[in-house]
């Protein structure tokens, strides 16, 4: 049976003297009946298509909408010809969370991590972590590990979709997902990959899901940038030996309940937030939505 709680997963890790990655890939192949050979290829697949997604970028491309497509590019340029706030490698993670929502938008395969909507916030932070630190490949795939565990508990726990628990099921469970994830390649133990993640999640908890014209391009591409970051500083934090007050399966069961009390005009109907603004309905009208 699939994991139901992070404390599951490390109890494993404690009872077999086994890491996160490995009691997350053991559980996959009984679940699915696959050798762990089969699971690791199938693992490593997904992180290829991730890298290969990021290069698929085209700064030239705009969506069907036209609202989206140049961003990605436009953060390279400034990265280029200014010295940003955020320093260079943030920077870079920005680049590359606006350019897979990009991506997204262009209709270009993308992988969903948990989601298509959410599709930039994991490879920002693990494509870029790996190619700017020269990480080596099967550390990477090891944090997918990471982070399919954890998305497995929220799915379980709580939701992944925005039209169930807002946008927090989404960009939050995808920061949550790569907090952890970024946590383990850096060398974090089970507990700090635990506080990582709930930190992140408790820093996105009820970010409603209001995309104008209902359409996932605004706010939806500069919300992967948001999660991205905040998975950054959730790792940091971890890794310094901060904790959260609050167990992470707590907070995972916090974020469900606070989906499920979230009004339904802002869980993805376009009928509340952003969506409605005078701006938002005067996209939604041009576009005929």
């Amino acid at each position: 049976m699939a994991y139901q709680a992070v404390e599951e997963i490390q109890v494993r890790c404690e009872k077999e003297n086994i890491p996160f990655w490995k009691a997350v890939q053991l559980e996959d192949c009984e679940e699915n009946g696959i050798t762990e050979e089969e699971s690791w290829q199938q693992m490593t697949l997904m992180w290829t298509r991730m890298k290969e997604s990021v290069d698929a970028y085209d700064p030239s491309e705009k969506s069907r909408s036209g609202l989206v497509g140049k961003e990605g590019g436009l953060m390279d340029g400034y990265l280029q010809n200014e010295k940003p706030l955020c320093g260079d490698f943030v920077s870079k993670v920005i680049a590359n969370a606006l350019k897979m929502g990009c991506n997204n938008a262009c209709m270009k395969r993308i992988v969903a991590a948990p989601t298509a909507g959410a599709c930039g916030v994991m490879p920002a932070v693990l494509v870029t972590y790996c190619r700017e630190f020269l990480i080596e490949e099967d550390r990477m795939i090891e944090a997918m590990y990471v982070a399919a565990g954890i998305g497995q508990v929220i799915a379980s726990r709580a939701s992944l979709a925005g039209a169930s628990g807002g946008c927090q099921a989404e960009i939050g469970s995808a920061s949550g997902m790569a907090a952890a994830a970024i946590c383990g390649a850096r060398g974090g133990s089970k507990e700090q990959m635990g506080h990582a993640c709930a930190m992140a999640l408790k820093n996105l908890m009820g970010l409603v899901c209001d995309p104008v014209a209902g359409l996932v391009e605004v706010p939806c591409v500069k919300r992967n940038v948001g999660g991205a970051v905040n998975a950054l500083e959730a790792a940091d934090m971890a890794l310094a030996g901060i904790i959260s007050q609050i167990p992470v399966d707590q907070v995972i069961d916090a974020m469900g309940e606070v989906g499920i009390k979230m009004d339904v005009s802002l869980r993805e109907t376009s009928l509340g937030g952003v969506a409605v603004s005078p701006r938002g309905v005067e996209i939604a009208e041009k576009l005929g939505m």
